[in-house]
């Protein structure tokens, strides 16, 4: 006897797509906001989690629900909720326009239509392997035997089991009409998007199709945005930020669709492999080659691109940091090497390369789930040990939150090796191991939640470090302009003097035997000859520097030279001052 862990539709409810689709969007906002704070000042590092680390992680759990492995259908119904991350969204009205295109361009639709798969099909999931053990094949053909009796309702035998086959509405195998429906066997990436209500010869065409739907939305929004600082800018003048923005929004706006097809690479290469490869349709084959090539031209050249820039800034400067440093580079290039250290700018390469090999892989080899499993294990581990060895991220934060995704990428995929057929695991282990995957991919997408809320907290409260530095850089500069002669102030030296200590510092106290423990010498007592009180004095002692009585002693109380004297000559008090007799004839300088 076996059973099942319910029938799968507990984990497969609208609630949870929408649970995940808010998440992409408070991380899409939050990326936003970052953006706006940050006023486009270069070398500005993008906080994790971002809009892209989590819809890469969306899409993470979506592929590894179209594996061809046998998962227990509470885990099969757990990874489509994550299917609009990838681009496939369930539409009656596409799905109909599709099928259209298909049938004039050589595709079969006796059975490969949204109108069949609907209303007449009821999926039976296949065990994962392409060839089929000798058992399971003579168990298919003999429920293939069986269900051509579903109209009289007879009762069959297959594998030594009596069964009733046709009519029973609380098996789903009949339409409300009475009708049987065909039983419609399915596996792998087919079993996925065919849960959806998607034709599987349709995947492609309906990816194309919601991407277009949102360029076509980010191009009317951007251009809106523009109509809308265009009227501002006549009415009143626009903060710098915004009216760089403003010129700019050619630029702003191929930057944003080159990020979309920098997040759907990697998916859209499973899909255009996956078109080639089981497609019917020689429209849909065509538009897979011209759009996976147009992307991939795209992605090279803004990789050549970048790479040229950082040679001639090497060439000029001996590294590359004006990568970050250049306002001008920053601007057009930063969305592919924006969250890496300046060492590792080089980094998003290989992340492509991780994206293409995975698509790669799990379309070409749709029907062999060891070999999918077996592959993308490869990759994902790589990956780890890129990603522990180099940690390229500039934030710690986003260092180690892509190193726990990475970890729990491969700890998923070591999982799943439990579902697949050839190493004959037994289905309790399976079921418990689907249980276990359901629990940790939900506390990761959980933790990431609260991340961005606390990322959010952070951006809003904390006063931002780029437009501290911006401010005390346009302190300078009004420093600088109102600079006069009397008001030097520091702006000369290009810092701010509190951070120079420029009191005099003598020179260290020394201790002899005529000093205190503190260097300082003993007082020196008064001497006898110093005048004392009386009517033409005061209680204070004779100035210094007072003039004498004799024309002989003018200087006598000049400082000493070369040696301490602290004789002070006493002069009568009532000394007038008079010029210098020098001898030249007499009477110069004789009259008091």
């Amino acid at each position: 006897m076996e059973s099942t862990v319910g029938n799968g539709n507990t984990l497969n409810m609208p609630l949870i797509s929408y649970v995940a689709a808010g998440i992409a969007a408070a991380a899409l906002a939050l990326s936003a906001l970052s953006a706006l704070a940050a006023g486009g000042q270069p070398g500005a590092a993008t906080s994790s989690p971002s809009f892209g680390e989590v819809i890469m992680w969306f899409q993470g759990m979506a592929a590894n629900g179209m594996l061809s492995v046998p998962y227990p259908q509470v885990y099969r119904s757990f990874t489509t909720n994550f299917a609009f991350s990838t681009g496939l969204v369930p539409w009656g009205a596409m799905q109909d326009s599709i099928d259209n295109f298909r049938k004039t361009t050589g595709g079969n639709l006796t059975k490969a239509n949204y109108e069949y798969l609907k209303h007449n099909a009821t999926l039976v999931y296949d065990n994962g392997n392409s060839s089929g053990s000798s058992s399971g094949g003579l168990f298919r053909r003999g429920l293939d035997t069986a269900f051509l009796f579903a109209r009289d309702g007879t009762d069959i035998n297959v594998g030594g089991q009596s069964a009733t086959v046709g009519g029973d509405g609380s098996s789903g195998n009949a339409s409300s009409s009475g009708t049987a429906k065909d039983q419609h066997f399915v596996s792998g990436i087919q079993a996925y998007v065919e849960q959806l209500s998607i034709p599987s010869e349709n995947t492609f065409m309906t990816v194309l199709l919601i991407w277009a739907i949102v360029v076509a939305a980010l191009i009317v929004g951007i251009l809106l945005i523009k109509v809308i600082l265009e009227g501002w800018s006549m009415i009143g003048k626009l903060p710098k930020s915004l009216e760089s923005w403003r010129r700019r929004y050619w630029w702003r706006l191929a930057k944003a669709i080159t990020n979309l097809i920098l997040l759907l690479y990697g998916m859209w290469t499973l899909y255009c492999v996956y078109q080639f490869t089981n497609g019917d349709s020689w429209g849909a084959k065509v538009l897979a080659g011209v759009t996976l090539g147009l992307f991939t031209i795209i992605l090279a050249l803004f990789t050549w691109r970048i790479w040229s820039k950082a040679k001639q800034y090497k060439a000029m400067d001996g590294g590359t940091s004006r990568l970050y440093e250049d306002k001008e580079t920053w601007v057009k290039y930063s969305l592919f090497y924006d969250s890496y250290k300046k060492n590792y700018w080089l980094f998003f390469l290989p992340a492509i390369v991780y994206m293409f090999a995975k698509g790669c892989i799990i379309a070409g080899g749709n029907g062999h789930g060891l070999t999918q499993a077996a592959g993308q294990l490869a990759v994902e581990a790589i990956m780890l040990i890129l990603l522990l060895w180099t940690r390229p991220y500039q934030l710690k934060s986003g260092r180690w939150i892509n190193i726990i995704i990475q970890i729990v990428r491969v700890a998923s995929v070591v999982c799943i090796l439990v579902f697949v057929e050839e190493l004959g695991i037994s289905q309790t282990t399976k079921t418990i191991t689907g249980v276990v995957l359901i629990v940790v991919q939900s506390v990761l997408t959980a933790v990431l939640a609260i991340l961005i809320a606390v990322n959010a907290l952070i951006v809003c409260i904390k006063e931002n470090p780029h437009r501290r530095k911006r401010k005390e850089a346009e302190k300078i500069n009004r420093d600088l302009d109102n600079l006069t002669p009397l008001d030097a102030r520091n702006s000369l030296l290009m810092e701010p003097m509190a951070q120079h200590n420029t009191a005099y510092k003598g020179a260290p106290p020394v201790v002899g035997p005529f000093t205190d423990t503190k260097g300082r010498y003993d007082p020196v007592p008064p001497r006898p000859a110093s005048p004392t009180y009386t009517d033409t004095t005061s209680f204070t002692r004779t100035p210094r520097f007072q003039r004498e009585e004799s024309h002989e002693n003018l200087v006598s109380s000049a400082a000493a030279m070369g040696h301490r004297d602290r004789s002070v000559s006493t002069s009568p008090p009532d000394r007038q001052p008079r010029l210098p007799d020098l001898n030249f004839g007499g009477g110069y300088g004789q009259a008091r």
